[in-house]
């Protein structure tokens, strides 16, 4: 393949620390690289020196003749006052960008629900953060350079994303470079994962799942001051081989030597141990959700959901921005009431929210990290069982990530990062019994969220986790639901269920708007002959039906409303039926949520063809 892009010996210093020294790294076209390590570690800094947006202090970069660069920055900027529309195509004439299908694609999969004429300060940071990548991808670029492209981001946002970069970038044009925390999102378009630490770079082959399995080997053979990265990377290995089904499929994956490599390592969480722990802690009821509704004026955000949190239950929700999530979690939480139905909670409930504000830490941002912990827990544990450990607050903070001499900094003075992993810190040792994280993946680096997702196995609880972060959500979590149409609604098919049911949505919707247009166009009166008369024709079609079509469409008609009688009839008594059901025995009941899905996903399918046999007949 041919050079795009390279460096040679590149030194950069800040005044703390060196960042870099004597790095030299190559780009040729086919690679799609994907840019991980430690935050502070100098990600950021080694796109921005091959992007040319930042001079090293030593060494050079050089690029091939011509070669174009299309960089985004974590920060989206845009000019006062400028619209939507603006941003993406800026003067071309619509013409020229309606007659390109690139920027057709970028449109209709970024910015195409927002209002061209709006201006971009008024949008929400994940609509801010769609027009931007739309204005880049809007371009032509030979080499792209992305920080942190998913930020702000919904699950649909990215895996549209992820998509739209592999068929733009195959394996004989361009190159990209993302520095991305996203390990889903990583895994799907990388080809090649550069390791920046410890002032070099390390290239692996293959994206997140190739480059963990050959981390893991290069561990093995690692000075014991690695033996504890090793084990978090041997543990995130077992989950991606035996946990997420649909990455052991791919052959940059050597399942042979990852097998051998995990051999020993138990499953990620011992199950048993955690759910009668939760049991032990919370009783058999958490809190049920019973025909509940919520409305805000006139607005309703929420109506007739049906949930019984088991305990130990540990389940994703997932909706666009705006379904109701936040409510959902208010009312698990009992700061949000409902407008109808009813809340039970059980009397040794104990919830506690990681939110996306740093609220918990308000009130100590003057106090060094180790005055804030010293007046919580004098301990915490871990594990169940023979297993379980008890740890002081300040292990807790070293597996946190914390260094001994951060213990004395004041909390104002530390990372994004940090103050997230302090905030969670606290609630933990608070002991809560149902923990709600909400966006709990935002300022962490690949190996802090490892860490995290590794605390949360041996926590015992109910646990409710909302997150744009797929692959965070599908490692901690054994369940998810999604808001859909202001009901929530099972997914056991996952993630990608939750994305097959939004494109569905959006096509259905698509279809209303452009029958509604077509409507709205076609003759008011009837002409004979040309297209008048086949707009008039069609127009009339339904009385064209013979009398044995008519009396079948009828009849099949009568057949469709009465099954969807008896099939809503068997979901309420299934759904009243779940309060009979042990709620200890969560497996059972997901067994029995799914059957209700099945029988909701049939009766969909009656509606719709309800819908055209009632258009049919007129």
């Amino acid at each position: 393949m041919a050079h795009l892009l390279g460096a040679e010996a590149l030194h950069l210093e800040v005044p703390t620390k060196v960042v870099f020294d004597a790095v030299t790294v190559g780009v040729s076209e086919g690679d799609r690289i994907g840019i991980v390590g430690r935050n502070g570690d100098g990600k950021s800094s080694l796109l921005m020196m091959l992007a040319g947006r930042r001079e090293p202090d030593g060494g050079r970069v050089t690029r091939r003749s011509g070669v174009t660069i299309g960089v985004l920055d974590q920060e989206d900027r845009f000019e006062p006052g400028e619209t939507v529309g603006n941003a993406v195509v800026g003067d071309m004439p619509e013409h020229e960008w309606a007659g390109n299908p690139r920027v057709r694609d970028v449109i209709a999969g970024l910015v195409g629900d927002l209002d061209w004429q709006a201006e971009v300060e008024s949008l929400s940071g994940g609509q801010r953060r769609r027009v931007a990548l739309a204005r880049l991808l809007a371009g032509d670029w030979e080499i792209l350079a992305l920080d942190e492209p998913t930020n702000h981001l919904d699950v649909e946002a990215i895996s549209w994303l992820a998509d739209h970069l592999k068929r733009r970038w195959p394996a004989n044009a361009g190159a990209l470079l993302v520095v991305t925390h996203d390990r889903w999102f990583l895994d799907e378009v990388a080809n090649l994962t550069w390791e920046v630490h410890d002032r070099v770079v390390d290239s692996f082959e293959g994206g997140y799942a190739a480059y963990i399995l050959q981390r893991v080997e290069r561990d093995r053979q690692a000075a014991a001051i690695e033996q504890k990265r090793q084990n978090l990377a041997r543990k995130e290995l077992a989950w991606l081989r035996r946990g997420a089904p649909a990455r052991t499929s791919k052959p940059k994956f050597r399942i042979d030597a990852a097998n051998e490599l995990i051999a020993d390592v138990p499953e990620i969480r011992d199950r048993v141990g955690l759910q009668s722990l939760a049991v032990a802690r919370l009783g058999k009821e958490v809190v049920n959700l019973l025909d509940v509704g919520v409305n805000y004026g006139d607005r309703v955000v929420l109506e007739d959901v049906e949930w019984l949190l088991a305990p130990g239950e540990r389940t994703g929700i997932l909706g666009v921005n705006g379904a109701g999530k936040s409510t959902l979690l208010g009312l698990i939480a009992g700061t949000v009431e409902p407008t109808s139905g009813r809340v039970k909670r059980g009397k040794t409930v104990k919830v506690a929210t990681l939110t996306q504000r740093l609220d918990e830490l308000e009130e100590h941002l003057h106090e060094p990290v180790r005055v804030v912990i010293s007046r919580l827990r004098s301990s915490f544990t871990v594990g169940s069982g023979s297993k379980a450990q008890e740890l002081t607050p300040g292990q807790m903070l070293e597996r946190m990530g914390f260094t001994s001499a951060q213990l004395s900094t004041p909390v104002k003075d530390l990372s994004g990062g940090q103050k997230r992993r302090l905030q969670l810190l606290l609630i933990l040792l608070d002991q809560p019994n149902v923990l709600i994280l909400d966006e709990p993946t935002n300022d962490l680096d690949t190996d802090m969220l490892a860490a995290i997702e590794d605390l949360l196995d041996s926590w015992p609880g109910t646990l409710i986790v909302v997150s744009h972060d797929r692959y965070f959500l599908e490692r901690v979590t054994d369940q998810q639901y999604a808001i859909l149409d202001r009901r929530l609604r099972h997914l056991p098919g996952g993630v990608d269920e939750y994305l097959t049911l939004r494109e569905g949505e959006q096509r259905g919707s698509k279809s209303d708007s452009a029958s509604s247009s077509a409507t709205a166009l076609q003759p008011r009166g009837g002409t004979s002959g040309g297209s008048g008369g086949a707009a008039s024709g069609a127009s009339v079609a339904p009385s064209a039906l013979s009398g044995a079509e008519l009396r079948a469409a009828e009849k099949e008609l009568a057949a469709v409303e009465r099954k969807m009688e008896r099939l809503q009839a068997d979901i309420a008594k299934s759904r009243a039926g779940l309060a009979e059901l042990d709620q200890a025995d969560y497996q059972l009941l997901a067994v029995e949520m799914a059957k209700i899905t099945a029988v909701e996903d049939e009766v969909a399918a009656l509606e719709e063809r309800w819908l055209e046999l009632s258009e049919l007949l007129g």
